[in-house]
């Protein structure tokens, strides 16, 4: 019994258990439905003032309760328990978050599709309220009870909720929300709890749920004061931070050592005084004679040849090694004190020294170390430590080599003393110093602030070519580069050409050519031409009168480069450490100068022998046989080659290592032999300047030219234009002045070469050519081409306006064609010149009168007087030539075996009246030969019996026939008398010495030759 009622008990209080349950989860239900609806009122509100239009109804559903079947127990119990399982699972959804944890703030990409706008929540009719759901219950008492049982539990849900809103921080957001009518709320029963069990008829009504959309701002939370760990990670987390600071330190400690290794090294270095890189100075002027002779001064000397002044860079000695100058200086060897002084006259940055030792062939004197010591005063000196004893520098090894010596730092003073410590040989030595001017406001000669905005500066092979495809750009209608032939290495010799027409030679213009380079250590030729390249094409441009008339009428050639290939090797070496031999010869190993073919030996030998002009002309004579294939260099054939299909006037070389220039010939003839110098002594008619000039000759000291007065006044033309050539009383840069105090010599009476260029350009082709030595230094410095350029520039441009000087004119015969290689021959002047392809020519003379005579081939000579003035320009003087005769002649003794012809002339008679007589003439050519063949017999036969009386083969006999007596006079001598004859008796031999000249039977005044009616005869 008590087990039946203990099983009623539990029955009972399950049931009680699940009415609560149920009853519960309804309030939870409506109150989390209250909640979202007064969150979505109040979001609508910030909506509406945000201006953002939003639709947050939610969608209708509408649930219609149908009539069921009855069901049993168990499936009602069934039911129950699912609905109930389904509640808890809702409930626990709508849960807040836990306090413990932050809730996430939702994704700002994502938001809520705004449902669509056609349609709209449909409220339940009977109550018109679309949060509320109303269910009819059949029976009030079952409802009222309900409504009880709801209202117990309403407090602890209320708590709950206000918990919740606490916990999620929403308390201050919103208020709770209410029905405002909560009688009209009757909680849904179901149909199958009815008392009784009995099943009832439901009524149902439409059911409205509202679903609220995900919140897209971010809601704030307020988190509680306290911080929650994991203990779990605490000691890991720990380890980890240990980790990181020890690695931090760790990193510190190393870049603050790194800092201090930093700070400690530079002020090692800073202690140590590592010298810097040498402060580059130009040279102070010994080698270039800027260093004057009272600036320098020595310990002693070793004789008179070998004082201070001798001591210069590069200078040169006599060859005779016992003459008055030495290639060096040399101290006395008795002394124990030595030194070489240098005063630069006032305080200078000194850099650096170079030293070399003794020009000689024979020993090898030269210094290998020394000190260097320096003053203010010349009393007190200072020798140059090197932070622990005096500095020793090294000097030569050989005699020929410049060795560089540079300073740590430069040292200011005004004298440098150079101490010979240890030589080899004899102490001799040559010196050049490193110095820079200190700013000043006097002006130093280093200081030269050209005129012109030029480049100067020294151009290796690739910046030559650039410079002038400059030029060529900036000026292409009156330049034009070309090259005249290759070197032994294929580098081109390139030219520019300047000319109002470049590219084509213009009939009347002449042809002028400056070359320089023949020796490539040769630099500052090089360089002029370049300034003067642009130095033209800028004043062109700017309408300077004097080169645009330069430009007009003549045609310029510039060859900077004659021999690339050697200036590349001294270039590579630099301007002060490249010896005097370095780059002087090309890759085969010639003097381009003295690598022309001989032409002196031929005229002159020719000359000796009579030959001249009827063998051997004077001029144009031709290259013997196989010269262009004998020891000919690369760079001098091109250079023939370039003469030959050029037809120059005018020209120049520029060389270096002195300062003077020198014309032709180069060559010194060889004396004349005794026998010929009794037979000139003899010639009476004779004048005394061809006396003089063969005495001289004689002498071996001078060869001069036919056109010598005219290479003289041309020579002068470009010294005395030259800023300081003539000033020679200081002497030449080697020794004593030559030039006489005119800055001009003859080549062979100052230092004869054989096969020049300027006898090959004399007498192989029309030019006068002649060498200019610019300076004692071969390769200056780039600091002094400033004033170089300011020496020379004026010299240069007058040279170039001397190719106007004489007489110019055209060669035509009678149908106006141009005569091309026809002779131009000047009375008085031993030395022809030809006409070019356009019968052209220019002849250079002097001012003064002259018999010029034109010839031809197959053409009559032509002369005329020209008159040549003081005024600028040549002079015109053109020939028209007509046809001779001679050709026809010639045909004829040549079909005749050239035997002589008798040329019989015609007899004309002219019959008149009986009054009058017959008259003969004879044609007054014929009766002019005659009389001039007898004139010639007529000197023979005095010749032979003048011969005869100094032979004594003749006597005079008086016979006297008054008388019986015969008497014979006794013989009596003639008295002996000088016989005299010309110096052109060796050109035609005849049977004696004839005093006449062969020339006399020309007539030079004739007019063109006329057709006469000749009859001939062959003997």
């Amino acid at each position: 019994m008590r087990t039946e009622v203990l099983v009623v008990l539990l029955a009972l209080g399950l049931s009680c258990a699940l009415v609560c349950t149920e009853d519960d989860v309804k309030d939870d239900k409506l109150q989390v439905r209250e909640t979202r609806e007064a969150v979505k009122t109040d979001r609508r509100q910030r909506e509406d003032e945000a201006g953002v239009e939003m639709s947050d109804e939610p969608a209708e559903v509408e649930e219609q309760t149908k009539p069921k079947k009855k069901k049993t127990p168990e499936e009602i119990e069934a039911a129950r328990a699912k609905k109930a399982a389904e509640k808890e699972a809702k409930a626990k959804k709508q849960k807040g978050p836990k306090p413990t944890k932050k809730p996430k703030a939702p994704k700002p990409t994502k938001k809520p599709k705004p449902p669509k706008p056609t349609k709209k929540p449909k409220a339940p009719k009977a109550t018109k309220r679309p949060k509320t759901t109303t269910t009819a219950q059949p029976d009030t008492t079952v409802q009222s009870g309900t409504k009880e049982q709801t209202d117990t539990k309403r407090t602890s849900l209320e708590e709950e909720e206000e918990r919740l809103m606490i916990e999620l921080g929403w308390d201050t957001l919103f208020r709770p929300v209410t029905p405002k009518s909560p009688d009209t709320w009757v909680e849904p029963v179901e149909p199958d709890l009815v008392p009784g069990g009995y099943p009832r008829k439901e009524a149902t009504t439409t059911e409205v749920i509202m679903y609220i959309p995900e919140e897209t701002t971010v809601v704030p939370y307020v988190g509680p004061w306290y911080e929650e760990y994991d203990y779990a990670d605490l000691a890991a987390k720990k380890q980890e931070e240990e980790e990181e600071r020890a690695r931090k330190e760790k990193a510190e400690k190393a870049e603050r050592l790194r800092k201090q290794w930093e700070e400690e090294e530079e002020e090692r270095l800073r202690q140590m005084a590592v010298p810097v890189e040498p402060k580059k100075c130009p040279p102070l002027g010994l080698e270039s004679h800027r260093v004057e002779e009272d600036q320098l001064l020595a310990s002693s000397q070793s004789h008179h040849g070998f004082t201070a002044q001798r001591g210069r860079l590069n200078m040169q000695g006599s060859d005779n090694e016992e003459d008055l100058y030495g290639g060096a200086w040399c101290a006395e060897p008795e002394e124990t004190n030595h030194w070489f002084e240098v005063d630069a006259r006032r305080e200078v940055e000194f850099t650096g020294v170079i030293t070399q030792g003794r020009n000689s062939d024979t020993v090898e004197d030269f210094v290998s170390s020394y000190y260097v010591a320096f003053s203010n005063d010349s009393r007190d000196w200072t020798t140059l430590h090197d932070g622990y004893a005096e500095w020793l520098f090294y000097g030569n090894v050989d005699k020929d080599t410049p060795v560089m010596s540079q300073f740590s730092a430069p040292v200011v003073a005004r004298y440098i003393r150079i101490l010979p410590q240890s030589w080899n040989g004899s102490l001799c030595m040559r010196v050049e110093i490193l110095a820079c001017q200190l700013p000043s406001s006097y002006q130093s000669e280093n200081e030269v602030n050209p005129s012109d905005d030029l480049d100067f500066r020294h151009h290796n092979y690739k910046e030559m070519r650039q410079m002038m495809k400059v030029i060529n750009e900036e000026c292409p209608n009156i330049t034009r580069i070309y090259n005249i032939g290759k070197s032994a290495q294929g580098l081109k010799m390139y030219a520019m050409e300047i000319s109002d027409n470049p590219g084509e030679h213009e009939t009347g213009e002449p042809e002028f050519r400056y070359t320089a380079g023949l020796h490539g250590n040769e630099a500052l030729g090089r360089e002029l031409l370049l300034l003067l390249m642009q130095f033209i094409c800028k004043e062109y441009n700017d309408e300077n009168p004097r080169v645009r008339r330069l430009v007009d009428g003549v045609r310029i050639h510039l060859v900077p480069s004659l021999n690339p290939d050697a200036y590349e090797l001294a270039f590579e070496m630099g301007s002060e450490m490249g010896n005097w031999a370095l780059g002087h010869w090309t890759e085969e190993g010639y003097d381009i100068f003295e690598n022309f073919p001989d032409l002196n030996s031929i005229l002159w030998g020719a000359e000796d022998r009579g030959w001249v002009p009827r063998v051997v002309p004077n001029h144009h004579i031709p290259l013997p046989e196989n010269s262009l294939n004998g020891s000919l260099a690369t760079e001098t054939r091109a250079i023939i080659s370039w003469m030959e299909r050029t037809p120059f006037v005018l020209g120049a070389n520029l060389q270096g290592g002195e300062k003077l220039v020198a014309y032709p010939f180069d060559m010194q003839r060889p004396p004349i032999s005794l026998t010929e110098s009794r037979r000139w002594r003899a010639n009476a008619e004779m004048n005394e300047e061809t006396w003089a000039r063969i005495q001289r000759q004689n002498e071996g000291a001078l060869r001069e030219t036919p056109d010598d007065a005219m290479f003289r006044w041309l020579a002068m033309s470009y010294a005395h234009s030259h800023l300081t050539m003539t000033e020679t009383y200081r002497g030449s840069c080697h020794g004593d002045d030559v030039t006489g105090g005119q800055g001009i010599a003859n080549r062979a009476s100052w230092k004869p070469v054989v096969g020049s260029m300027n006898d090959f350009s004399y007498l192989h082709t029309n030019c006068f050519e002649l060498s200019i030595f610019l300076g004692c230094d071969k390769f200056p410095h780039e600091s002094e081409l400033p004033l170089e350029w300011e020496n020379n520039r004026e010299a240069l441009l007058s040279f170039i306006e001397q190719v106007n000087r004489g007489i110019k004119g055209v060669v035509r015969d009678v149908e106006g064609n141009p005569l091309a290689n026809a002779t131009i021959t000047v009375e008085g002047i031993r030395h022809d010149v030809r006409t070019a392809q356009g019968g052209d020519y220019w002849r250079l003379l002097n001012p003064g009168e002259y018999r010029v005579t034109a010839k031809a081939e197959g053409y009559t000579p032509q002369t005329r007087l020209c008159m040549v003035g003081y005024d600028s320009g040549a002079t015109p003087c053109s020939f028209t030539l007509a046809k001779s005769n001679w050709d026809r002649i010639r045909q004829i003794m040549a079909q005749n075996g050239n035997r002589p012809i008798r040329l019989v002339p015609k007899v004309t008679v002219v019959k008149t009246t009986p009054a009058s007589v017959v008259v003969t003439t004879i044609d007054w050519h014929a009766a002019a030969q005659r009389a001039e063949r007898l004139r010639r017999l007529r000197i023979l036969r005095l010749r032979r019996l003048r011969q005869m009386r100094l032979r004594g083969e003749f006597s005079i006999t008086s016979t006297t026939t008054a008388t019986t007596t015969t008497t014979t006079a006794a013989p009596t001598t003639i008295p002996k008398t000088e016989t005299t004859t010309s110096w052109y008796d060796s050109w035609f031999p005849v049977d004696s010495w004839s005093t006449e000249n062969p020339f006399d039977s020309i007539n030079f005044e004739s007019g063109p030759t006329q057709d006469y009616p000749f009859e001939f005869s062959i003997d």
